[in-house]
């Protein structure tokens, strides 16, 4: 693999085959939402972090690894994979040979069974990162996940059942580099980095042979309690792990219900609405689709519903945000309506939403929230009108100055200007 190359499906399939003609018939496919190689370089004792829980949690990761790597006969290290290939890398071990499929989460890693005479596929599901910028709670994830790992390698190697162990995650993550982290770095790496293009499909809603709802988000999360944070990007678009059926759609009003079942420990189910309606408005001569409102129901009973104010697009259209959810900050909010609702944080990104006249099973032209009036836009005419009126003021002071009509000759008599003059 060549330094900055991008391993293909194809590519990475050539790679894996020594995986499937070796002795050892288990394989360990450690799955995680969000993964780079360069999460290693960030969150190491290279970057100069001084917080203490930091750095050991940095340890217990790279040490792991590390003895992984080191105790295995074989090992590979790939910087950089395709998207669509780690999408489809599950479905192309299965076709690879006749394993048992075991899917493991953290609450069942305890009660591994594993039968060493046939060949078995074993997926974990890591716990996903932090979507917020708070590294804290990164870690604190990782170092789960690095518990995970090494309870499952173990265990393995107590019983002497040989394994091998894929590592790798659905999608490329996102590490944002802080001004106070950079400053005290020792070794600093500058690069530009570019928005993520988009890299699944979005979720679509069917009635009958017609699409009738699209969504899509880079980025869709929320946190119960202000604490407990749940990451439901991956279980939408790309597990597609969420059931739409509860969803409905006709010419003047549709629901998007998504429903999830565990989605975190301590939550048994959880259901979001989005409420969308269709009217025709008098003045504009046109119909307009509105989102309403943002419905989210935890295990039946809790129930928390938000406003959504400012989100509305002809009915052509689709609608597109950036930024949406319950912060001030968001070009547009979700506003609690209850006060179950205050107990909840909503974070959705490039948001993009339509609900009627789908054609083609795509989104149609999509109608941004941000208005032609932003912050800057602003800035720049306030001040142009602020040096704009300088300069007039100044025009008209120095059209008022009048010169004298007669001048004094010191050679003559003195100059006698009468009192009426």
């Amino acid at each position: 693999v060549h330094e900055g190359q991008v391993v293909s499906a194809q590519e990475l399939t050539v790679l894996l085959q020594p995986l499937f003609t070796q002795n050892s018939r288990n394989l360990i496919l450690f799955l995680q939402d969000r993964l780079s190689i360069d999460d290693f370089t960030y969150f190491g004792e290279s970057y100069g972090n001084k917080n203490p829980f930091q750095n050991q949690l940095n340890k217990l990761l790279i040490n792991l690894l590390q003895e992984i790597l080191q105790s295995s006969p074989s090992s590979l290290v790939l910087p950089a994979v395709d998207c669509k290939a780690t999408r489809d890398l599950l479905s192309v071990l299965q076709e690879s040979g006749d394993w048992k499929l075991t899917n493991l989460t953290n609450l069942n890693i305890s009660h591994l069974e594993v039968n060493a005479s046939n060949p078995n596929l074993l997926v974990v599901q890591l716990q996903p990162l932090s979507s917020d910028l708070e590294e804290i709670s990164t870690l604190e994830a990782i170092a789960e996940n690095d518990k995970i790992i090494g309870r499952v390698t173990m265990d393995l190697q107590e019983r002497g059942i040989p394994f091998s162990v894929i590592y790798t995650a659905l999608r490329p993550s996102r590490i944002s580099r802080r001004t106070d982290v950079v400053a005290g770095a020792r070794r600093q790496l500058m690069a530009a980095e570019e928005e993520d293009s988009l890299s699944y499909p979005p979720l679509n809603v069917t009635t009958g042979n017609y699409t009738c709802i699209l969504f899509y988000a880079s980025n869709f999360s929320l946190k119960a309690n202000r604490s407990v944070l749940i990451d439901l990007t991956n279980a939408t678009f790309l597990t597609q792990n969420v059931d739409i059926s509860a969803s409905e759609c006709s010419d003047s009003n549709t629901t998007l219900s998504l429903k999830y079942t565990n989605p975190v420990n301590g939550i048994s189910s959880l259901e979001i609405r989005f409420f969308m309606t269709n009217k025709f408005y008098a003045a504009s001569a046109r119909k307009w689709s509105t989102l309403d409102s943002v419905e989210i129901v935890q295990d039946g009973e809790n129930f928390a519903k938000f406003n959504v104010p400012g989100i509305s697009t002809p009915a052509e259209y689709s609608f597109h945000c950036q930024l949406v959810g319950t912060s001030n900050l968001y070009p547009a909010r979700l506003v609690p309506s209850n006060d179950e609702a205050k107990n909840w944080n909503v974070f959705i990104s490039e948001l993009q939403i339509q609900g009627f006249n789908i054609i083609n099973n795509q989104f149609s032209y999509a109608s941004d929230c941000t208005g032609f009036f932003s912050p800057g836009i602003w800035m720049g005419l306030v001040t142009s009108i602020i040096l704009l009126w300088i300069l007039t003021y100044g025009i008209h002071m120095i059209m008022q100055l009048t010169t004298n009509s007669r001048f004094d000759d010191p050679k003559g008599p003195a100059l006698s200007v009468p009192q009426t003059e």
